[in-house]
């Protein structure tokens, strides 16, 4: 028989979602994290949806909106306070850094955090599709020239 240790984020009651919830931010500088993380698991509960990832999309961005800040910081702080999710509970915005900063090496300037890297691995161990940060839309510009003669 085995124990499970409490040490580690909580996991939503929906085994089925994949979805660990963040933790309380701890220590005397963290007032701007605890304030987002309050309302984002405050709002979270209140969600009128049955599907998890939606209603942590949603959180976020009502988060976002009502402390006047973007999708892909609440996101951020969210995930370095230890939330991992499947790809569809995140903002574009803040899709669009992970695999920005996911495609670096650990040495480059912009290189992955340790938390991205553990949503990474979160990602590869629920089925996301790992090529998902090539599969982006490549905007292309096209000039025309008119010659007067």
């Amino acid at each position: 028989m085995t124990s499970q240790t409490t040490t580690g984020p909580l996991k939503s009651n929906d085994n089925k979602t994949n979805i660990i919830l963040p933790l309380a931010p701890q220590g005397e500088n963290m007032r701007s994290e605890m304030e987002i993380y309050a309302r984002f698991m405050r709002h979270l509960r209140l969600v009128p949806n049955s599907r998890m990832e939606i209603k942590v999309l949603s959180a976020i961005q009502f988060t976002a909106d009502m402390l006047d800040m973007g999708d892909a910081l609440v996101a951020k702080i969210l995930v370095d306070l230890g939330m991992l999710a499947p790809r569809k509970s995140f903002p574009m915005a803040y899709l669009d850094f992970v695999d920005k900063s996911l495609t670096r090496k650990k040495w480059d300037l912009g290189a992955p955090s340790e938390t991205l890297t553990a949503l990474r691995k979160h990602w590869d161990n629920i089925g996301e599709d790992k090529s998902a940060a090539f599969k982006c839309d490549i905007q292309i510009v096209h000039e025309t020239t008119h010659i007067e003669t």
